[in-house]
């Protein structure tokens, strides 16, 4: 895609390195002079938001670990500790914990765009595959990182999502207890815990690296899902889009500041700021807003070890999206039918957050149930749950297949540049426009 190397070394120092490390000229290729189709929007914005997300994570967590003390006597003090006696210790804390929540926000949008545009289809497969391993290694990172303050959520929070995989038969009993460390929640799993939280975002840094060679081998997609046919489709990377994914980047810095620096406790929970107590169950254990929707997914089942196949399945389907959907055509705008039933999809996902929120004995619609000849149960978060869980799978599993070889797509442009350039003026040479096509 990238094509032959512009990169013309211009001191002898870096003709020297380049002939022996070419980093630079990898920079220059990847970064500066890479071909990117002229006509991305700012949907495409959001993988240089991940990137800052991911160095923030990683510059705060390092410097937060450094006087976090990952033990059950003293964890939930250390924080404090951070919190109040650590020169800016609110500060890294507040963006740390308010970080993870942005990281989230910006990866569900990158992925909702992936699927609108469709970004999986190849030769994008790994690309995306890869994008899936961090996703769920995202997931990993922050249920641990939400563990370590050991307040009273992150206890019984971690004993109710450690305890699902004791549903696995043969295998899950000797799961948990090696997760464990014992034979139950105790110092042994927050130290496990700690080790892994400050581990896997390396690992996610590698992923992501993986990710950008992945995409820098076919390009990047567009909002037309037009291959780009010539140079003419394409602009360099710098200073096009540096421009404008700084630009993105500032607006999504104030975001992120506005709830550091005025609501840093709107995304938690006000019981994890008691210390974990084994004895004193919270009234309503709920995981952080982020898994919300699997969480959902999960209590919509009876079962315990079907919920927990569903959840762990509502991540899988993901991995073999690309085989799923049988359409030739890549993006959503030129198939209406599908556009329609991806915004059902999204609606979906939200309103699984939602369920997964409430307790499953509340009501959809308050009064209700005084209809005599509508049983309560059926009004329940729980039924709604399954509904939503029910089009979730549907849309992965049944809607995308079928679409694919029922639908009849719009005409597609013939190439990127098409759609700028396919109404050439048709007022002859020398001859003056009319007024209304020069205003």
């Amino acid at each position: 895609m990238s094509g032959h190397s512009t990169y013309e070394p211009k001191t002898g120092f870096e003709r020297w390195l380049d002939t022996r490390l070419p980093i630079v000229r990898l920079a220059w290729d990847s970064v500066v002079d890479f071909p990117t189709p002229k006509n991305l929007n700012y949907w495409w914005t959001f993988g240089g938001i991940l990137a800052l997300c991911l160095v923030i994570q990683l510059a705060t967590g390092i410097v937060l670990a450094m006087h976090y003390v990952p033990h059950v006597d003293y964890a939930f003090a250390s924080v404090e500790h951070i919190m109040r006696d650590v020169n800016y210790g609110w500060l890294l804390r507040y963006m740390h914990a308010n970080g993870a929540s942005m990281f989230f926000v910006a990866v569900y949008i990158h992925m909702f765009r992936g699927l609108y545009y469709g970004s999986y289809k190849a030769p994008r497969e790994v690309l995306w595959i890869i994008g899936c391993l961090i996703y769920l290694v995202m997931m990993a990172t922050a249920f641990m990182g939400y563990v370590l303050p050991w307040g009273q959520m992150s206890f019984h929070g971690a004993v109710v999502i450690t305890n699902l995989l004791g549903a696995f038969p043969i295998v899950g009993d000797a799961i948990t207890t090696l997760l464990w460390g014992g034979f139950a929640v105790d110092n042994p799993t927050l130290n496990r815990f700690f080790s892994l939280h400050y581990l896997l975002p390396f690992v996610i840094a590698g992923l992501v690296a993986l990710h950008v060679w992945a995409l820098h081998v076919p390009g990047n997609n567009n909002p037309t899902g037009v291959n780009v046919q010539s140079k003419a489709d394409t602009v360099p990377f710098h200073p096009y889009y540096t421009v404008k994914d700084g630009f993105a980047i500032v607006l999504f810095l104030m975001l992120f500041g506005a709830f550091v620096f005025y609501n840093p406790d709107a995304l938690g929970h006000a019981d994890n700021y008691i210390p974990a107590n084994p004895l004193v169950t919270p009234s309503h254990i709920v995981p952080e807003w982020y898994f919300l929707p699997f969480y959902a997914i999960l209590r919509a089942v009876p079962d315990k070890l079907g919920g927990v196949l569903l959840m762990f399945g509502a991540i899988a389907v993901m991995f073999v999206l690309p085989w799923l959907d049988t359409s030739k055509v890549r993006s959503m705008r030129y198939r209406p039918t599908a556009k329609l039933y991806f915004f059902i999809f999204v609606l979906v996902c939200l309103v699984l957050g939602y369920c997964g929120g409430q307790l499953p004995d509340n009501h959809v619609i308050p009064g209700l149930s005084t209809f005599t000849l509508i049983d309560a149960d059926l009004n329940s978060f729980v039924w709604l749950s399954r509904i939503t869980t029910l089009y979730y799978f549907a849309y992965f599993l049944v809607i995308l297949p079928v679409l694919g070889l029922t639908e009849t797509p719009l005409p597609q442009p013939e190439s990127i540049s098409e759609p700028v350039l396919s109404h050439p003026a048709s007022t002859p040479a020398g001859a003056t426009a009319s007024p209304e096509k020069r205003g």
